[in-house]
C-alpha cells in the first residue's frame, strides 16, 4: 500500500513537473518573441520604464531606453512622454527625475513630460501611470523598456485598461549580451509567472 502511494505520488509530481516546464517554456517563448517585436504606433503617451541611475546620470540601460523613447517622440507617435521611477540607492535622486531632466536636456518641452516618482515596483508604477492616463482619458500607450521586460508589461497595462503597444529599446546592453539576455528572460518567466498567481 505504501508502495503504491509512494509510486503514484512520485508519478502525480513528474506530470506535474512536465506541465510547469511546458508552461515556463511557452511563457518563455512569448517573452521572447515580444522582445524583439516592436509595436511603436500612435498613442496618447510614451511610457518609459525606469533603470537604474548614478548621482543623477541615467545608466547605460537607462539612456538606451530614454533614446529610444526620444526618437519615438520626435517622430509625433505621441504628444506626450511618461517618465517612471522612484529612489533607489542613491536618496537625491528618482529615476523618473533623472529621466525627465535628460530629455529636457535633449530638447523635449517639459510640459510634456510626466513625472511619475512615487512607485517602487513595476507593478506599483504601472498602477500609478494607469491611474495617471484614466484621470487624463488617455487610453493608450507606447511602452518603452528593454526587449525581456515586455510580455510581462504588456499584460500588466492591459489589466489595468491601457491598451499598450510595446517598444524594445534596441540599444539595450542587456539584450546585446547573450548570457544577461537569457538570465533576465528566464526571470521574466518567474516574475510573470508570481503576477499571473497573484490575480
Amino acid at each position: 500500500m505504501i508502495k503504491r502511494a509512494l509510486k503514484w505520488g512520485a508519478v502525480s509530481l513528474l506530470l506535474v513537473l512536465i506541465a510547469l516546464g511546458g508552461y515556463w517554456g511557452y511563457i518563455y517563448r512569448q517573452i521572447r518573441s515580444c522582445a524583439v517585436r516592436d509595436e511603436a504606433h500612435h498613442a496618447d503617451t510614451i511610457v518609459i520604464l525606469g533603470a537604474a541611475q548614478y548621482n543623477g546620470r541615467p545608466s547605460p540601460v537607462f539612456k538606451a531606453r530614454l533614446d529610444h523613447a526620444f526618437e519615438l517622440f520626435e517622430k509625433g507617435l505621441a504628444r506626450s512622454i511618461i517618465t517612471t521611477g522612484g529612489y533607489g540607492p542613491d536618496p537625491n535622486f528618482t529615476e523618473a527625475h533623472v529621466g525627465t531632466q535628460y530629455l529636457t536636456q535633449r530638447g523635449v518641452n517639459p510640459e510634456m513630460i510626466v513625472t511619475e516618482q512615487g512607485s517602487g515596483t513595476t507593478g506599483e508604477s504601472i498602477q500609478a501611470i494607469s491611474g495617471l492616463m484614466q484621470a487624463k482619458g488617455w487610453k493608450s500607450a507606447v511602452v518603452v523598456s528593454d526587449g525581456f521586460h515586455l510580455y510581462r508589461l504588456k499584460r500588466m497595462f492591459q489589466d489595468n485598461g491601457i491598451h499598450a503597444y510595446t517598444s524594445p529599446a534596441p540599444n539595450s546592453p542587456i539584450e546585446v549580451a547573450s548570457s544577461q539576455r537569457l538570465f533576465y528572460s528566464l526571470r521574466e518567466v518567474l516574475l510573470f509567472s508570481a503576477y499571473r498567481l497573484s490575480l
